[in-house]
C-alpha cells in the first residue's frame, strides 16, 4: 500500500514539476543603486516589479536608492550592488582609472531636472550667478556637469555645491545656504505651482544635452560577463517597461502610489517633463561631445580609444 502511495505521489510531483518548472519559480535577483527615488525616469525597474514585469523575465530586484550617482557607482565598485545609475562622464573616468565595469545600458537621453532660487531671490537666471552657490547631486553626477556647463555657458564664476537629493537640497536653498538648488520632478512642482521658489534654469537649455545620454547603468565586468543571460534578461525587461511606461494607464497609478502623488500630477510629470526619447536604452549617444567635456573638465586626461569604449559598452542587443 505504502509503495502505491508512493508512486503515486512521485507522478504528482513529477507533473507539478513539468507544469511549473524551478526555473519558472526561483527567479534570479539583482540588487541596483539608484539615485533620486522617484523620479519618472528612475523609476523604470521599481515600477517593472509593481507590474509584474521582472517576475515575467525570471527576476527579482532589491533596490538601494541613493543621493546621487556618485553614491551609487561606489555601491557597483564595492560590489554591494549588481547595477548603478552614473553619469557618463563618471563612467569613463572610472573605466579610465582602470575600474572594470562595463555600461550595460543608456538611462537619460537628455534631461528633466531644473534648477531654482527662492522666490523673493534676486536672481533671475545663471548669468545672474557670479559669486553664488550653485547646487548639484554628488561629485561625477550628471547634474554636476549641467552646473559646470552652465556656467561655462553663460561665462560666471560661481561655486558649485554638492548638496544630495532633492529633499535636501530644498533644505538648503529655504534656509539660506544655498543660493540656487537643484531638483527634478516630481519633487518642486508643488513648491513652484505655490510661488515657494522659481525656476531660473531647465537641463535642456543647455542645447548639447538634447542630444547626449548623460547617465548611464554600469555593473561590474566579471558580474556581467558570469551572469550574462541575467543583466540582458533585466535590459529586456527595461525596454519592455518603458514601452508599457508611456502606454498604458496603468503605468501612472503604479507610479502615483510609489511616489505618494496624485495621477494627474504623474501624468503631468510624464508628458511635461519626460518624452520617451529620454528613456531610451539601446544608445549612448553624444560620445563626441562628452568626451570633449571630459576632457575640459579634468574627467579624462587623454579620450578613450575605439577600443577602449567597445569593452567599456556591452549593451545586450535585442532579441
Amino acid at each position: 500500500m505504502s509503495t502505491t502511495i508512493h508512486r503515486v505521489l512521485g507522478h504528482v510531483f513529477l507533473t507539478l514539476c513539468l507544469l511549473h518548472p524551478l526555473s519558472a519559480v526561483a527567479q534570479d535577483k539583482l540588487t541596483l543603486a539608484i539615485g533620486q527615488r522617484g523620479n519618472w525616469d528612475t523609476a523604470v525597474t521599481e515600477l517593472a516589479q509593481r507590474a509584474g514585469i521582472l517576475k515575467k523575465h525570471g527576476l527579482t530586484a532589491d533596490i538601494l536608492w541613493t543621493q546621487g550617482a556618485g553614491e551609487s557607482q561606489q555601491a557597483v565598485l564595492a560590489r554591494s550592488a549588481d547595477i548603478g545609475l552614473v553619469g557618463t562622464l563618471g563612467a569613463f573616468a572610472t573605466f579610465a582609472k582602470g575600474a572594470p565595469i562595463r555600461i550595460i545600458a543608456a538611462q537619460a537621453t537628455g534631461a528633466a531636472d531644473f534648477w531654482y532660487v527662492k522666490a523673493d531671490s534676486p536672481v533671475r537666471s545663471m548669468k545672474d550667478g557670479e559669486g553664488k552657490t550653485v547646487g548639484y547631486s554628488t561629485n561625477g553626477a550628471s547634474t554636476h556637469i549641467m552646473v559646470l556647463g552652465f556656467l561655462k555657458q553663460v561665462g560666471v564664476t560661481a561655486k558649485p555645491v554638492a548638496t544630495g537629493g532633492p529633499a535636501a537640497t530644498l533644505t538648503q536653498v529655504m534656509t539660506g545656504q544655498v543660493d540656487i538648488g537643484w531638483s527634478a520632478p516630481p519633487f518642486g512642482i508643488s513648491q513652484i505651482n505655490d510661488r515657494q521658489i522659481r525656476v531660473v534654469a531647465y537641463g535642456s537649455d543647455l542645447a548639447a544635452i538634447k542630444e547626449q545620454s548623460i547617465r548611464v547603468w554600469i555593473g561590474m565586468a566579471d558580474k556581467v560577463e558570469a551572469r550574462r543571460d541575467v543583466y540582458a534578461r533585466w535590459v529586456a525587461a527595461y525596454r519592455e517597461t518603458v514601452d508599457w511606461m508611456y502606454a498604458s494607464d496603468d503605468a501612472i497609478k503604479h507610479y502615483a502610489e510609489f511616489v505618494s502623488i496624485s495621477a494627474e500630477v504623474a501624468r503631468q510629470v510624464r508628458d511635461q517633463f519626460f518624452p520617451k526619447s529620454l528613456l531610451a536604452p539601446d544608445k549612448i549617444d553624444g560620445i563626441e561631445p562628452q568626451m570633449a567635456d571630459a576632457l575640459t573638465y579634468k574627467y579624462l586626461t587623454q579620450p578613450l580609444t575605439a577600443a577602449q569604449l567597445a569593452e567599456l559598452i556591452q549593451i545586450p542587443p535585442k532579441k
